[in-house]
């Protein structure tokens, strides 16, 4: 189900569970700044880590997600033999998912010991960061709400008013705002898109964009690479792609990917944005299932969130690139998902290889990151209905998916220490792609 019945606490009450004294202390005299929250809690949940060995286990895995007294969650699906994928399991759950497991020679590790430790340690982080905030100013190594977000991108609109405006270009089902921040030093120009946030749990993407919108403003006119970028072209940042999602996923449920529109006839809420456009919508990958995590509807577009980016990218038509941020894995992915035969645009799909390469390199000159790079359905999975390929079969042929960190070590749970070095080490890969300035076809 995706909306339990969560029991209301507040914060204090929440972190304070088992904490020492001195968290207690630090949390109560808090108390003013904290918000109320209805946490779904994870308790004995842990995450494993599968190796299927052929395609015999792979079919397996797959059939154990849709089985929904289970409640797995997939964080990381099975695609190829060899490679890994990373489920989280409840507690109830986990001896069967164990004995099926070893029943069927499927090798596991668990990753995670306990999920609801580190959701502890991890809003706990959250919390004490925001203790810090008497100066007023925006902390990017914390985890935000999206009201400091909205702020922020207000104050940076205040404090570079030549070069950055607010447009809303939707209103999800909560009616909440797609704010997009316009970067532009005037004219008619070509355009690059920047968005995150699609999915809900993915709390890293918020948190990047912010710091690449602040960086975007402070450095035109003082680093070449970006100075240059922007009197050639406008840059268009959607911090909070998923706005309704990301909310409910920081005051219900972290484990919260989808939108939060509702489908007649179905208990479960939601749709995951990332498979509800249209092109190959419904085909190989699809999930008809309404309380999956990554179900797609019975049309495309159906999203607000998914129908105001295609409106948007439409009307401008001077979109020459489209980068979109995601976690976790450190992949640099550029089209097919719905299609894993080679391209047959061999000049095509060597420009793409030539892009990702620049910026993988980028990626990791800073902290030594490493990121893999490829087609999606080569290195990922097959889909359908996805952005990536609709973006590509719309014209605009730099579509591109940066996932960010980790690898799953922390997965969606990535602790707050992270998120300054992912944004620093994707603002180097985003400004150092020279291929699109120079040939914007």
């Amino acid at each position: 189900m995706e909306d339990p019945d969560f029991k209301c606490r507040s914060d204090i009450e929440f972190w304070t569970l088992g904490r020492p004294l001195t968290i207690r202390l630090i949390l109560f005299f808090g108390a003013p700044f904290g918000h109320i929250y209805c946490q779904e809690t994870f308790v004995g949940g842990q995450i494993l880590e599968i190796i299927p060995r052929n395609e015999e286990q792979i079919k397996n895995l797959v059939e154990l997600e849709p089985k929904e007294h289970l409640q797995l969650n997939f964080w990381k699906s099975p695609t190829i033999p060899g490679e890994t994928a990373h489920v989280r399991v409840p507690f109830v759950s986990i001896q069967a998912v164990k004995v099926f497991l070893e029943s069927q020679g499927i090798v596991y590790f668990i990753m995670m010991e306990s999920v609801q430790v580190l959701l502890d340690k991890k809003n706990e982080e959250m919390l004490l960061y925001q203790r810090r905030e008497w100066n007023g100013s925006f902390n990017f190594e914390a985890y935000r709400i999206l009201e400091e977000i909205s702020q922020e991108m207000n104050n940076l609109v205040a404090e570079h008013p030549g070069l950055g405006r607010k447009v809303n270009i939707g209103y999800p089902f909560e009616n909440r705002l797609m704010n997009v921040l316009k970067f532009s030093t005037g004219g008619d120009k070509l355009a690059i898109w920047l968005g995150a946030g699609i999915h809900a749990w993915e709390w890293v993407t918020q948190l990047s964009s912010p710091w690449t919108a602040s960086k975007i403003a402070s450095d035109y006119g003082n680093d070449p690479s970006i100075t240059l970028i922007l009197d050639i072209m406008d840059v268009f940042l959607l911090p909070v792609t998923n706005p309704d999602g990301y909310v409910l996923s920081q005051t219900k449920t972290h484990m919260y990917r989808k939108t939060r529109s509702k489908l007649s006839g179905s208990l479960c809420v939601g749709v995951d944005p990332k498979w509800n456009w249209d092109t190959g919508f419904g085909g190989p990958g699809a999930n008809n299932n309404s309380c999956s995590n990554s179900y797609h509807r019975p049309s495309a577009n159906s999203e607000v969130e998914v129908k105001s980016l295609e409106d948007f990218t439409k009307s401008h038509g001077e979109v020459k690139a489209i980068i979109t941020l995601h976690s976790y894995s450190q992949l640099f992915l550029f089209p097919w998902v719905y299609a894993c035969a080679e391209s047959h645009n061999f000049d095509e799909l060597e420009i793409k290889n030539e892009v990702a390469q620049e910026n993988a390199q980028s990626l990791s000159s800073l902290h030594g990151t490493t990121y893999k790079m490829g087609p999606v359905c080569l290195l990922m999975y097959q889909g359908s209905g996805g952005s990536i390929d609709w973006f590509n079969d719309s014209g605009i042929k730099y579509s591109f998916v940066f996932a960010l960190r980790d690898t799953g070590l922390y997965g969606f749970l990535l602790l707050a220490n992270q998120t300054l070095p992912t944004a620093k080490g994707t603002w180097l890969g985003l400004k150092t792609i020279k291929h699109i300035q120079d040939h914007p076809y």
